[in-house]
């Protein structure tokens, strides 16, 4: 009589446990867009929502330990004219966000270490290029301060926020309204997903689209995809039969998925969370009440089903915590923020173990706060893997870095069709070049008397914290 075999896998008992009910943050007015993006960003720092608000858009941006019930009163970060669609933390610098709005625009906002006294309404930069909304916002995960943007108008745009430029436009690759959009690990590639249902792997500063695969589901619903550390491409979608699928894909075969999983029959769009750490996936349906994890592994059947997180309330969005905001001692490999109606719920998994020891095989050196490229070497085509640091005495993030910006061009931020701008001294004439010079100079003046007024709010803010605290 044969035994049945056990897969040894050191995640095959992770469970999920909903951190306790004053761990909460409670009282938020979660926006209720009908956008499918996460709605939610975390960093070690901050918990960033984005939530309701008369007359544009808006996000909270709260310090982690700041659980519990939000004043009403609580500053917003306000500034955008329509609502707020997406939001990403810079993965370089934890005091600076990145928020994409219905308006058209694109801002970076600074967020202080003090709570500031009223909201935050002056960004450090607004990039202005798309012709319809933005809905989607990316990093790039090596290069110092280059972000991407997708839009309502089939275009993504890369940009260079310390310069206000553009360095990247990749037009006419999407007949359609782009799903979702993710860089590889080390910023060469994207991987995009369009309502054409072609699932598409594009080199940027190339402009070409390298592979690509149509229909890879056969449902009609919206797809989504990330990278896996190998450079594989994880996909989510329907079958025709509205059945929920997984599946994995080898970018240099796209005939047929290495494995496909189904799951069960929702409309929800499962949103993707790939941990390359552990090579953990985990799928959160907007609309479920559950999130399911799969582990990837160069074995067949390549993606094993490991268990499901489930509770009562569905999830409104869902944000996740990088790997340096853990919390190592209690054996935590992965962080949810579940947003609800009205609250946010934070969801930890963890691998159970015995030893109060540092355990080395369940965290390997993981990307840290410094880019390893500036965006010019990654624009004239340099690639690097992303600088590692080790968590084994836990992860202090580093004190307020301010993003200094410094605008270069100001006239057209929009280069022409093509991937790339440019453009020789010869092409503009003397009375332009003056009218470019005298525009450059007002603009810094104005910069200059903005920072100097922020720093003056600063202060004031500071002095206020001091009184209070004396009283």
């Amino acid at each position: 009589m044969s035994r049945r075999v056990v897969r040894q896998s050191k995640f095959r008992h992770v469970f999920g446990q909903a951190a306790k009910a004053d761990q909460a943050y409670e009282d938020i007015r979660v926006s209720k867009v009908t956008w499918d993006s996460s709605f939610c960003a975390v960093n070690p720092k901050f918990l960033a929502i984005i939530v309701e608000a008369g007359g544009g858009g808006a996000f909270i941006v709260l310090p982690l330990a700041k659980t519990g019930r939000v004043d009403k009163n609580y500053p917003l970060v306000t500034g955008h004219t329509a609502p707020v669609l997406d939001i990403d933390w810079c993965p370089h610098n934890d005091n600076v966000i990145a928020s994409a709005s219905d308006d058209t625009t694109i801002m970076v906002w600074q967020i202080p270490d003090y709570t500031p006294v009223r909201n935050i309404t002056e960004p450090i930069i607004t990039l202005e290029g798309h012709s319809k909304r933005v809905g989607i916002l990316s990093w790039h995960p090596t290069a110092r301060n280059v972000l991407l943007s997708a839009g309502g108008d089939n275009v993504i745009i890369v940009w260079n926020v310390g310069t206000g430029e553009v360095l990247l436009s990749l037009e006419d690759m999407h007949p359609d309204v782009i799903h979702n959009v993710c860089w590889n690990s080390n910023g060469s590639l994207l991987a995009t997903t369009c309502k054409d249902k072609t699932l598409r792997i594009i080199d940027p500063r190339k402009g070409q689209v390298v592979a690509e695969r149509a229909r890879p589901h056969e449902g009609a619903r919206p797809l989504r995809a990330v990278f896996t550390a190998d450079g594989k491409l994880l996909s989510t979608g329907f079958s025709r039969t509205s059945e929920r699928q997984l599946a994995l894909w080898d970018p240099n075969n796209f005939e047929e998925p290495v494995a496909l999983q189904e799951m069960d029959t929702s409309n929800g769009v499962l949103l993707p969370f790939y941990d390359p750490d552990s090579s953990i996936v985990y799928l959160c349906g907007k609309g479920d009440s559950s999130i399911r994890y799969f582990e990837i592994t160069d074995e067949p059947p390549f993606v094993h089903y490991l268990n499901t997180f489930s509770s009562k309330e569905p999830q409104r969005g869902m944000g996740f915590m990088p790997k340096r905001g853990l919390d190592v001692s209690k054996c935590e490999i992965a962080r949810f923020y579940k947003l609800h109606e009205r609250k946010c719920e934070p969801i930890i998994m963890t691998v159970p173990r015995k030893s109060d020891l540092f355990q080395d095989d369940l965290y390997p050196d993981t990307p840290g706060p410094e880019p390893a490229l500036e965006a010019d070497e990654w624009l004239s085509g340099q690639d690097a893997e992303p600088v590692l640091i080790s968590l084994r005495d836990g992860y202090v993030p580093p004190k307020h870095r301010e993003l200094r910006v410094t605008k270069r061009n100001i006239l057209d931020v929009r280069p022409p069709s093509g991937p790339r701008r440019s453009q020789s001294a010869s092409d503009t004439s003397l009375s332009q070049h003056t009218l470019e010079t005298l525009l450059e100079e007002i603009k810094a003046l104005r910069e200059r008397v903005q920072a100097q007024e922020q720093r003056i709010t600063a202060l004031e803010n500071m002095l206020c914290e001091l009184v209070d605290g004396a009283d």
